[in-house]
């Protein structure tokens, strides 16, 4: 990639701990309508600036104030990413698995998720019981063999053997459900749940003697919606009194109780709803570890509502928020450089930490030429695509923007205060255990904005290029 210096404007000034008197402020920048992706583009030096005028765009960061610890960020390993990345030429293979998680040839990725039984990112519908089996005598993951395991292996592998892995169902067997039907909602019996908790303990013992680590588990995916493709419903309360009643004794009871318990694991649109449902009891909140969300109550017409997740973390400070899932949906191949998915995932990622969130978490890491595969037609983007009749990779916006924070913002990395005089400006920061500083600053707008980064009266000059994300690591 070209190398873009740049002069003039503002930048930035961060209160106390000495980050002003470093005279290193290294600018990376992804931008539209230029060749820069993950590009460096600047090195900025401090200057004097006791106090900054209204008329002058600041980023201010206080690294006194800091607030939660960071545990990662990556995507899900699908059966249709897995599937999708079989089809791929080795040498395209070995190229996807360093662009996620090689941390200097890559966006060094540190997080991930899978699915328990199939999902609308499958070829199919498939379990893992046969029918009316409710002591699961029958149970195995055989079909995940072929290509998830193997997958999600070279992707540990890849991450240099370690990448913490959550779980998530997307329906028990229609068998156990009111329905009888695996697709389109419906309810778990009661009758049947000591039995699907059991399930859950049967499917982190396979993986775990596949050589697939879990790090913890979600109880439902969208656990309020009715889907043409694997759903099942729960209501609040019957969220919580699988959780406090089943699932949460039988974990503790299998050696389990340390596996991070994920609840809500669904849009931030009826959060607090849900999470005040389970926290306010006792008996459920001392199981459930944190509350998942994802992004898709902009389905309703809504903006993204991290005032939601921002007072779940207020009322809830001891239950860490992760984001769970997000995608862009409605896959056309004739979009896939559109600036705006990136915009998207920039705007969720900015204001998901900002609101306390401890790790993020993409949906496919691959899909195909058409978005999937996808039994159902569900067909979405992902941050790459393989073109599996040319073997070639797409690399769409969205991989560029997560890498601003992912490469650069490191598990362990505490956030700090990073405040914008400039709405144009969206900004978040975090120190890493290394002590290195990341100011992440994106501008959504037409315009060229020059700015400061400002650090207890010390501030080094650049300017926010239209429709660009820049990450700059002070040092």
């Amino acid at each position: 990639m070209k190398k873009i210096f740049l002069t003039g404007a503002c930048l930035l000034a961060i209160a106390g701990s000495g980050y002003s008197q470093q005279k290193k402020v290294t600018v990376i920048t992804t931008a539209e309508n230029t060749d820069l992706r993950l590009t460096q583009t600047a090195t900025l030096e401090f200057t004097s600036m006791p106090q900054p005028l209204e008329t002058e765009p600041c980023v201010f960061v206080d690294t006194k104030k800091s607030f939660q610890a960071f545990i990662g960020i990556g995507g899900a390993l699908t059966d249709a990413s897995a599937e999708t990345y079989a089809k791929l030429p080795k040498a395209k293979q070995q190229e996807l698995l360093k662009a996620y998680y090689d941390i200097n040839n890559g966006i060094g990725y540190t997080f991930s998720r899978t699915n328990i039984q199939s999902c609308d990112f499958s070829s199919g519908t498939y379990s893992y019981t046969a029918e009316n089996d409710s002591a699961l005598k029958t149970f195995n993951v055989d079909h995940d063999k072929q290509y998830r395991i193997p997958f999600i292996k070279a992707a540990i592998a890849a991450a240099g053997g370690k990448l913490p892995l959550f779980v998530s169902p997307w329906s028990p067997p229609a068998w156990m459900k009111d329905n009888n039907n695996v697709l389109q909602g419906g309810h778990l019996l009661k009758s049947f749940y000591q039995a699907w908790a059991n399930h859950y303990v049967k499917f982190i013992q396979a993986y775990e003697a596949l050589g697939v680590p879990v790090w913890g588990l979600s109880v439902q995916n969208e656990p309020m919606a009715k889907q043409k493709w694997e759903s099942c419903i729960y209501t609040a309360e019957e969220e919580r009194d699988f959780i406090k009643g089943y699932l949460g004794p039988t974990l503790q009871k299998a050696g389990m109780g340390n596996k991070k318990l994920i609840a809500w694991d669904h849009n931030r649109d009826l959060m607090y709803q849900r999470a005040s449902t389970l926290l306010h009891d006792p008996a459920a909140a001392k199981y459930i570890w944190g509350i998942g969300y994802h992004w898709y109550e902009t389905w309703t017409g809504s903006e993204m509502q991290f005032q939601n997740e921002r007072l779940v973390h207020e009322a809830f400070p001891d239950k860490p928020l992760v984001f769970t899932e997000g995608c862009i949906e409605k896959f056309d191949m004739a979009k896939v450089h559109d600036w705006f998915i990136g915009e998207k995932y920039g705007t969720s990622l900015i204001g998901d930490f900002n609101a306390g969130t401890v790790a993020w978490t993409d949906w496919n890491i691959l899909l195909d030429e058409h978005g999937g595969p996808n039994h159902v037609g569900n067909f979405c983007f992902a941050p790459v695509h393989a073109d599996t009749q040319k073997g070639e990779l797409i690399y769409t916006n969205a991989y560029y923007y997560l890498g601003h924070f992912s490469k650069f913002i490191r598990p362990g990395a505490k956030r700090v205060a990073s405040s914008s005089s400039r709405s144009m400006l969206q900004t978040t920061a975090f120190v890493n255990t290394d002590g290195k500083l990341a100011v992440v600053v994106m501008n959504t707008t037409d315009k060229e904005i020059p700015f400061h980064l400002w650090i207890a009266g010390k501030a080094a000059a650049t300017r926010s290029l239209p429709h660009s994300i820049s990450t700059l690591i002070v040092q």
